[in-house]
């Protein structure tokens, strides 16, 4: 038996990487009659069979999991953003980041394509939010070796609209991927998906990126009971306020002696955040037990 992570899951075939080698692997059959499938990020047992050909017998506790992209392990979240075209939607950033907080995911905001745009409303969001936020240029490669600092040591998972740059950004880190880049259409300002499967891929011997294709991929699944039960906790600008709300329960929607909306009118907190907040709050407060999936 070898201990290794898969990379690639592709047509049934998972790739897993033993540290010698990477095996093309099928999964045992116990992990479908029990609801259970390989992800990639995973670190898993494998029975080599030989001809770099492997089965995958266990799958090792994880630190957490995310269904869509099916990926497993993140350490850190980054979400990719232009203020350029497409322009991204603040509210995108924001459902995205509060599922990475429910899993405890760390998040990086990361602002491509300012040599076309700065993205400076984005940046005054972001930056005055407990998030990391930075600017960067996979065209001109301003920002990219902060970026690579900040992916350092982590498995990171690249998200982000279609068009915004993701699989750019990727070959700007590390000119060896090549990963097809696909055109933003000019009447629609977006992009084509180009990656079309969840991809591990290595910038160095300790820091890993996972692609994935676009938001539409990140899909409502995510949106569940668990989030609705800790979602002011999602959304860590709010921590240092929830606790000293008038009363006990407070949704911080429109509620008297709320100390979250008075950060919001102070602007401790910014305004944008706390109206995804709302938004979201409105898109999981009927979600009910026997929906549960």
């Amino acid at each position: 038996m070898s201990r290794g992570r898969i990379e690639k899951a592709l047509s049934g075939f998972y790739y897993v990487n033993t540290g010698s080698e990477v095996l093309q692997c099928r999964a045992r059959g116990k992990f479908r009659r029990e609801g259970l499938s390989p992800l990639v990020g995973d670190w898993v047992q494998v029975r080599e069979l030989g001809n770099s050909e492997g089965l995958v017998e266990e799958i090792e506790p994880r630190r957490n999991v995310f269904s869509r992209p099916s990926a497993a392990n993140i350490d850190q979240l980054v979400i990719i953003a232009s203020g350029a075209v497409p322009v991204t939607d603040p509210y995108l950033i924001d459902r995205i980041s509060a599922i990475a907080a429910l899993k405890k995911c760390q998040v990086l905001v990361c602002l491509n394509k300012c040599d076309l745009d700065p993205a400076d409303g984005l940046y005054e969001i972001y930056g005055g939010s407990a998030m990391d936020v930075l600017r960067v240029s996979a065209k001109t490669g301003e920002g990219i070796e902060e970026l690579r600092e900040k992916l350092r040591g982590k498995l990171n998972v690249f998200t982000g609209n279609s068009g915004v740059g993701k699989s750019s950004i990727l070959n700007a880190l590390d000119s060896k991927l090549t990963i097809p880049v696909g055109e933003v259409s000019k009447a629609l300002g977006r992009g084509r998906h180009t990656t079309r499967h969840v991809e591990l891929f290595s910038l160095q011997e300790d820091t890993y990126v996972i692609d994935t294709p676009g938001f539409s991929s990140f899909d409502t699944e995510e949106l569940n009971l668990e989030l609705k039960a800790h979602l002011p906790e999602t959304f860590p600008e709010f921590l240092p306020y929830m606790d000293k709300c008038r009363f006990v329960g407070c949704k911080h929607i429109k509620e008297k002696g709320c100390c979250v909306l008075q950060a919001v009118k102070a602007g401790a907190i910014p305004r944008s955040r706390h109206a995804s907040y709302v938004r979201l709050y409105e898109e999981v407060k009927d979600l009910k037990e026997w929906e549960k999936k």
